[in-house]
């Protein structure tokens, strides 16, 4: 069985904003540990495959920084998208990329920003799950086993279905479910058999293809079209007309929450997807007053805080509770806690006044 992987890179993180830019989004920093969280996720990797069977897909704008922070990936695993598409076209013209390369290979597709604490854990899991989806035509996710009701992620409800592979629980899927409010979320905590929906997944490049062919034909009709321009003169050109004619769709709602023969493996990982800057309170040390504490600050009666200075200057706190403070060279981000989902709003509104220079 050969393994490879698909790492998605093209993300703007906006709500890490203000730390997170467009010429620099939140895969390329270093939010946690001393590597940025894609060299993280190709280490991770690493311990499963060479690197020539790592595959990272991105926008043209962020391949040079893929090229800068990951020296030693090929040239041409870099798969370039022509404009952004969601996951499902993504998915898509990468696979069949991988396809050309190794066919019928087993395919791990996973996002760039996600922190994964237990390593070794992982990847004994990923082991596993490319085990169980080299047969057939069976797809495997990875479910992240609930701490909290958390009303920012999808769910996956795993069956009654459970068979032992290697020592790992796999569960048959029952259904894929869009992210709830926080008294479903609290019934889903209760339930016992509700998963976070990890955004990785595993399949046979060929199984997934055939999943496109099924429920996107449109898709797969413009992957065929693609297909048959790759390593030709007109590969690059093919690829950029085909390319915008692509639904903009994500792979859970075209063929995830549609398919048969889909297995999850409920998972401890230390993990977390950084979505906002209240991820920072999951995944670091707090200090005796509740605060995540980063560079030159100051803080008294401070309690429960988020704050981080990226500028050098001190950042003075006093009697405040609850609350984000972020601060760049040009840019200062104050916001509370709950609120920190919603820092897209303010890059609509710097939109509608033209700061693009802030973005």
């Amino acid at each position: 069985m050969t393994i490879t992987s698909l790492i998605m890179a093209g993300g703007k993180g906006e709500r890490f904003w203000p730390k997170s830019r467009t010429h620099l989004p939140k895969q390329f920093l270093n939010i946690s540990g001393n590597k940025s969280m894609i060299q993280q996720a190709v280490a991770r990797l690493e311990r499963i495959m060479d690197i020539q069977q790592v595959f990272v897909i991105t926008n043209e704008l962020y391949a040079e920084l893929i090229r800068v922070q990951i020296p030693h990936l090929p040239e041409e695993n870099i798969i370039i998208e022509p404009i952004g598409k969601n996951t499902a076209p993504c998915v898509g013209l990468a696979a069949i990329h991988i396809e050309q390369r190794y066919p019928g290979s087993t395919m791990i597709v996973l996002p760039s920003d996600h922190i994964i604490k237990d390593e070794d854990e992982f990847v004994r899991i990923l082991n596993t799950a490319a085990e169980v989806a080299s047969k057939d035509q069976n797809i495997v996710t990875l479910g992240i086993t609930p701490l909290y009701p958390e009303t920012g992620y999808g769910y996956i409800e795993s069956s009654g279905q459970i068979v032992q592979t290697g020592g790992v629980e796999v569960h048959g899927v029952s259904r894929f479910v869009e992210k709830p409010d926080s008294k479903t979320a609290e019934k889903y905590l209760e339930a016992g058999n509700f998963y976070w929906n990890s955004g990785i997944f595993v399949w046979k490049t060929t199984t997934i293809l055939c999943k496109f062919k099924e429920y996107m034909p449109e898709v797969y009709t413009i992957l065929q079209s693609i297909q048959d321009a790759l390593g030709t003169p007109f590969q690059e050109q093919v690829i950029k007309t085909e390319f915008t004619k692509m639904p903009d769709e994500s792979i859970d709602y075209g063929i995830m929450e549609k398919a048969d023969h889909i297995y999850v493996i409920p998972c401890k990982l230390g993990w977390d997807d950084v979505g906002s800057w209240t991820a920072l309170d999951r995944i670091n040390e707090r200090d005796e007053n509740g605060n995540v504490i980063v560079g030159n600050t100051l803080n008294v009666d401070t309690k429960r805080c988020i704050i981080e200075s990226n500028s050098g200057k001190l950042i003075a706190t006093l009697g405040i509770e609850d609350l984000i403070v972020v601060d760049t060279e040009d840019v200062t981000l104050i916001c509370t806690k709950d609120k920190a989902q919603e820092v897209k709003r303010l890059l609509k509104e710097i939109r509608s006044q033209k700061l693009v220079q802030y973005l």
